[in-house]
């Protein structure tokens, strides 16, 4: 099996055909794959090694992590990063206060001294990666390990750091492994990661720019977002990575993006090199249908609920709004990506699709004699209909401790070994006690979310699906879940200061224990488990199936490249500059200019403010550089390429492989592009360059961060050679 599979790979990779524009393709299959044939093609001027090199500086070594969730890309020799605003919010929201409320009015530094250390963020680097397929499969044939364990992320952890710890590469006391599996288990990649963890704030503008449109605009097009955040890495005196020091100086970076203000019209080339997050490609039709009814359906029922108390909240207090900013757009995000998400499934008929699809392919291994395909999808398939249910109550589970903090933070039942230490249990409980209760969290508030998210709960769930100490509750209580939530709120231990107090003066395993809150926690986070085991049950079946179903679809295309599912390692996605028609008699432009934030102004609504700096810079025409052809001054633009979560802040080069934009959003239409690529409605939404620079310069008056750039203002042909490292 081990040897077919490595045949039909080097059948897919060595072969020249492949749709256009979808596709995450990994970077260190480029020239198997034929990719850059393909990008000339549709207008790429550099070579591939430009792009990614194992040797050499590229525009990979420009490219990385952003926190723990985004991309970024360095734009100068001096370690200036840029990425999303929305990528940046809750580090910018960490940093504000009443008195210093960089949300609302922005930041601009105007030196190095006056950048802002960030607590719990990193920029990470790819530094090297390694096909180590056939060292896994040799564990599996020396049987070290299962085929089972393979798709086990702890085990494959286990395997990558034996590797690394045998590699004698230079600096990798700075570096950690990651070994990942790909192509649904089919292909294995060992990379290594470089974190610099000292990262600053360096410039953002003002929500009403840089989160224009804010809840409303998200996922739409047109769009008039200047959704960028610029921070600064900073290392040690030989630029390695070190913790937050003054000493600590800007890293001085092999390789940094140009910036473009050549501009670009419909149909240019546009490439994207990021980390997409996670997408599912090779979904079976019923698995669609688990994504909509048992996953997408019940986690928009429990967060209208959150969102409805958070946005009540919000427009009452200044502090509450800072406060509760980050929380709210984290979970409106997905909210409202669900809801286009099976809009999208339906409109654009994903499941008819997919079920075409099983169709062919069975059709065709019955005509090929490929028996091990036949019934893979009617196994899969079977499989679903038997963890639909579990799948639903995973989601309402954790939509419960995800909703309702005082579940997500508080003290679980095995967390009373602490009593065991009583010299330092006053401390610990003091500690925790500080981390539930943080700057962001309001006990008042989260109670009332409680007594709409619990009790949704309970209707969505029967008894017997329940943890027996819930329905006791319930019982107890005669469905008063109103009345037992005060209880809670009120009467455990960490509720307030006084109750702490109280439990340690006389602290005792049994208070502990009984303590309400403990025991919602317990009961809820027991039921959790149960359905991840049984979960991981479906898993060991749907593995293997998956990983049989996805050869066999590799077979099928009998040659056509095929790139696994994104699992937030880096890519690369190409297409171009394109307009879109979303629906008969509509035609969307590919760009929008600042003449739309000014029709889409409300003084009335906080999500379409319009700073009063930008009004005048716009009446009076004082664009200075940034402006295109015609005077106008672009905002944001579309592309063909092929994006999802972790891609956000990941910079649009041009055929240069210049940096033209940033990418923040994807298109309402095409909100089932993570199942279905759909190239004549999927778009990636970006800021353009031009209007990040033109914000920086004229609305923040930080001149010093353009001048450390190199700023291309003229197509020339790329002649020169990527330098050597030093």
């Amino acid at each position: 099996m081990k040897k077919l599979f490595a045949t039909l790979l080097m059948a897919v990779l060595f072969t020249p055909q492949m749709m256009a524009d979808e596709g995450m393709w990994l970077l260190q299959l480029m020239r198997q794959q034929n990719l850059e044939d393909q990008m000339r093609k549709q207008g790429l001027r550099i070579s591939a090694d430009a792009i990614y090199s194992p040797d050499a500086p590229s525009l990979k070594d420009a490219i990385g992590i952003f926190g723990g969730g985004c991309t970024g890309e360095v734009i100068s020799p001096k370690g200036l990063v840029i990425t999303n605003h929305h990528c940046g919010f809750s580090f910018i929201q960490q940093l504000s206060t009443v008195e210093h409320n960089y949300l609302h009015n922005g930041f601009w530094s105007q030196s190095y001294e006056e950048e802002l250390p960030c607590e719990d963020i990193a920029f990470t680097f790819v530094v090297k990666i390694t096909d180590v397929t056939d060292e896994v499969n040799k564990q599996v044939k020396e049987g070290k390990i299962t085929e089972e364990q393979t798709f086990d992320r702890r085990v494959l952890n286990n395997i990558g750091l034996q590797l690394f710890k045998a590699d004698n590469i230079e600096g990798k006391e700075y570096m950690y492994p990651q070994l990942l599996p790909y192509f649904e288990g089919n292909k294995f990649y060992l990379v290594y990661y470089k974190k610099y963890t000292d990262v600053r704030l360096v410039a953002t503008p003002p929500n009403s720019i840089g989160k224009f449109g804010g809840e409303t605009d998200n996922w739409m097009w047109p769009r008039h977002t200047g959704d960028f955040s610029v921070f600064r890495i900073y290392a040690d005196k030989n630029g390695n990575p070190a913790a937050y020091s003054k000493d600590n100086v800007p890293l001085s970076t092999p390789k940094y993006l140009n910036v473009a203000l050549t501009g670009f019209e419909d149909g240019d080339f546009a490439m994207i090199m990021g980390f997409p997050g996670s997408t599912s490609r090779y979904l079976t039709g019923e698995e669609v249908k688990q994504r909509m009814y048992h996953e997408n359906e019940p986690r928009i029922a429990m967060r209208d609920v959150t969102l409805k108390i958070i946005r009540e909240e919000m427009a009452k207090s200044e502090d509450i709004a800072i406060k509760y900013a980050n929380k709210q757009a984290r979970i409106s995000n997905y909210w409202k990506n669900s809801i286009g998400m099976n809009k999208a499934i339906v409109d654009n008929k994903v499941v008819e699709t997919k079920l075409a699809e099983e169709a062919e392919f069975k059709a065709w291994a019955q005509k090929n004699g490929k028996s091990e395909y036949v019934d893979v999808v009617e196994k899969i398939n079977a499989c679903v209909e038997e963890m639909n249910r579990t799948q639903y109550l995973t989601t309402v589970t954790s939509e419960l401790i995800m909703n309702v903090e005082f579940i997500y933070r508080n003290l679980a039942k095995e967390n009373g070994k602490l009593l065991e230490k009583p010299e330092t249990l006053e401390e610990t409980m003091k500690n925790i006690y500080n981390w539930l209760h943080d700057r962001d969290y309001n006990h008042d508030i989260d109670r009332r979310i409680a007594k709409e998210v619990l009790p949704l709960y309970f209707e969505l769930t029967k008894p017997e699906e329940r943890n027996d100490y819930l329905n006791e509750v319930y019982a107890k209580y005669k469905g008063n879940l109103e009345k037992y939530i005060d209880h809670v709120y009120e009467n455990s231990i960490l509720a307030n200061e006084a109750n702490l107090k109280k439990f340690l003066k006389k602290p005792t395993l049994k208070k502990f224990e009984k303590d309400p809150a403990v025991l919602l926690r317990t009961a809820v986070f027991e039921s959790y488990r149960e359905l991840s085991a049984k979960n991981a049950e479906f898993a060991q079946v749907m593995n293997p199936l998956h990983k049989t179903y996805l050869k066999g679809l590799m077979e099928k295309a009998n040659g056509a490249p095929v790139y696994p599912d994104a699992n937030f390692t880096m890519r690369l996605t190409y297409g171009n500059v394109k307009s879109y028609q979303p629906k008969d008699g509509v035609t969307f432009n590919y760009y929008t200019t600042l003449k739309g934030v000014m029709e889409k102004e409300d003084p009335n609504n906080s999500e379409f403010i319009v700073p009063a700096r930008l009004k005048e810079l716009y009446e009076a025409k004082d664009y200075g550089r940034y402006a295109m052809a015609n005077g106008e001054m672009p905002v944001a633009f579309l592309t063909t390429n092929d994006i999802t979560g972790g891609n956000s802040g990941s910079g649009i080069l041009n055929a240069d492989g210049e940096l033209i934009g940033l990418a923040f959003d994807g298109n309402w239409e095409s909100l089932s592009g993570d199942i279905n690529f759909d190239d004549n409605l999927q778009r990636c939404i970006n800021v353009d360059i031009r209007y990040v620079l033109f914000v920086i310069e004229k609305l923040g008056n930080c001149k010093r961060l353009i001048d450390e750039m190199t700023i291309v203002t003229k197509a020339v042909p790329c002649t020169v050679a990527i330098p050597a490292l030093k």
